[in-house]
């Protein structure tokens, strides 16, 4: 006689999930059910070899980089960190802001301002910067976000990091980007959009929420510190992914304290790290979403940084859906993280 309560249990157990994100309002699949391991993933990087002839950072001057906006130096007066226009921006440094629309379809000049933030040291990936130098280039973002979000047509900046070729970094020399733009970027919008139809049905903030829920359970935390939680979102839309959040939420990044830029720095460190230890240095990105800049009132946000391994591809099922497939469970990569970083 053939159980089939049980043998739908059994199946149960190993189905794949779908899972919601609150906070982008999106689905997604953790099938866990691949039989991969957590270390499999650390076959998909592919290591870039550095060339300091080669090198366009290595001596901005002397390879015609644009004027510094921004340097650090060191007690022997030798550059550490500096900031300047990109060469090949991918906004237009123009004051006009024309609209070009073309019959139902809307359409501007992409006008802002595109600045790169380079760390000396071209072989040195952000995985192994000490925690002080991390903060100085954190440092940097908020200089540049201060003097940038200044300007007339400017409604959001977007702060990144490409490491590898998988994710987007053409040059192996560790560098970060800032790129000013004259909308709200979509993803930072619908994230709003969120949180405050969060707060109108519970009277509670989301990210406090999600900070508070998280520490508790901890099945999803790979760091902490006195000021920020390192976990891997419940529907994490990439393994490994990892989400850094303020204990106490705060809306816009330009706003963060000396202090909390060392503490951030150390949260960052121990992602990488980890990333670095136990995935062999995979490729990834990590990014800055803040509130926008355009002068409205964003209580119910936080700034939080994504740090995004490029540990798969889309495929047909997730462009034909707009629903990714994340083949190892946020609870298990989590653990694995933290492993990493002990």
């Amino acid at each position: 006689m053939i159980n089939i309560g049980m043998n739908k249990k059994k199946k149960l157990s190993h189905a794949s999930e779908l899972r919601h994100d609150i906070l982008r309002d999106e689905w997604v699949v953790i099938a866990d059910n691949r039989d991969k391991r957590p270390d499999d993933f650390a076959q998909e990087s592919v290591e870039q070899e550095y060339d300091i002839e080669s090198d366009v950072f290595a001596d901005p001057e002397k390879t015609g980089q644009e004027k510094d906006v921004l340097i650090y130096t060191n007690e022997e007066g030798e550059w550490t960190t500096r900031v300047f226009p990109n060469k090949y921006p991918a906004v237009a440094n123009i004051d006009e802001q024309a609209d070009i629309s073309d019959g139902p379809y809307q359409a501007m000049i992409a006008t802002g301002d595109h600045e790169i933030v380079v760390t000396r040291d071209g072989k040195k990936t952000f995985a192994l910067l000490e925690e002080n130098e991390l903060a100085e280039v954190i440092d940097a973002y908020r200089e540049r976000y201060i003097e940038l979000m200044s300007g007339a047509s400017t409604s959001s900046i977007s702060i990144f990091h490409n490491h590898g070729k998988k994710a987007g970094a053409s040059l192996v020399h560790p560098h970060s980007q800032i790129v000013t733009l004259p909308v709200v970027q979509p993803a930072v919008s619908r994230e709003i959009a969120s949180c405050r139809d969060y707060v109108q049905k519970t009277k509670e903030h989301l990210f406090e929420v999600i900070a508070e829920y998280e520490l508790e359970n901890g099945q999803r935390i790979v760091y902490t510190n006195d000021k920020f939680i390192v976990y891997c979102p419940f529907a994490s839309s990439r393994a490994f992914q990892m989400r850094i959040l303020p204990r106490e939420p705060q809306p816009y990044f330009e706003r963060i304290t000396p202090e909390d830029e060392i503490f951030l720095a150390d949260a960052l460190s121990h992602s990488l790290k980890a990333l670095y230890n136990g995935l062999d240095n995979p490729d990834f990105n990590y990014y800055i979403r803040s509130a926008p800049c355009d002068g409205q009132a964003y209580d119910e946000y936080s700034y939080h940084v994504d740090v995004f391994p490029r540990t798969h591809i889309y495929a047909g099922f997730e462009f034909a859906t707009d629903i990714e497939i994340v083949p190892m469970a946020p609870e298990k990569a989590a653990k694995f993280l933290r492993d990493a970083i002990a």
